[in-house]
């Protein structure tokens, strides 16, 4: 009898242990899918048209809370879906907010009439372009490497709605760490 008990009860040990296990995977699971799709976006360059800024095949981590309670602002750079097919993610930097006129002379990228002040970019603008209007709850996005970058300037959706916003770039973590401002 008392063997008995001792099988039933490895046995109910046994079983308890797998449920204890599929429980803690479960859970770490569905935290890492809450985080992933509303706290973060976890996104890897593609490109060039970001660099030097950003280099090709860095990976970032952009935050989803970010615009909970602000509005996007010029000089963000920002996750999004790319206005020609939202299947795809895009990061730029946000150069026109609603209401804006954007527009590149001689080199040098305009808004509302001023010269941006653009640290970031290494190489004046090769083409001129614009004026673009930037429409209500709306975002005029460029490249900061300006003369290797598919952005609005050449879109057939020139604008990026609020909405396909996913998230403002916070910190690169690979291959080196950079917080961004």
């Amino acid at each position: 009898m008392k063997d008995n008990k001792k099988i039933t009860e490895k046995q109910t040990s046994w079983k308890k242990e797998i449920l204890s296990w599929i429980l803690i995977l479960a859970v770490a699971l569905g935290l890492g899918l809450f985080v992933n799709k509303v706290l973060i976006v976890n996104a890897k360059i593609p490109s060039e048209s970001m660099e030097t800024t950003v280099m090709t095949g860095d990976r970032l981590v952009a935050l989803r809370t970010a615009y909970w309670f602000d509005e996007p602002k010029r000089g963000d750079i920002v996750v999004f879906r790319y206005p020609d097919d939202e299947t795809e993610l895009y990061i730029k930097r946000i150069i026109g907010v609603p209401g804006d006129t954007v527009e590149g002379k001689d080199g040098i990228v305009y808004v509302n009439g001023e010269a941006l002040d653009e640290p970031y970019v290494s190489d004046p603008i090769e083409e001129d372009f614009g004026p673009f209007d930037v429409p209500e709850d709306s975002y005029f996005m460029m490249g900061d490497n300006r003369n290797n970058s598919w952005d609005s300037r050449y879109w057939d959706n020139t604008f990026v709605k609020r909405e396909k916003i996913l998230g403002k770039a916070f910190v690169r973590y690979w291959p080196s760490f950079k917080k961004f401002d």
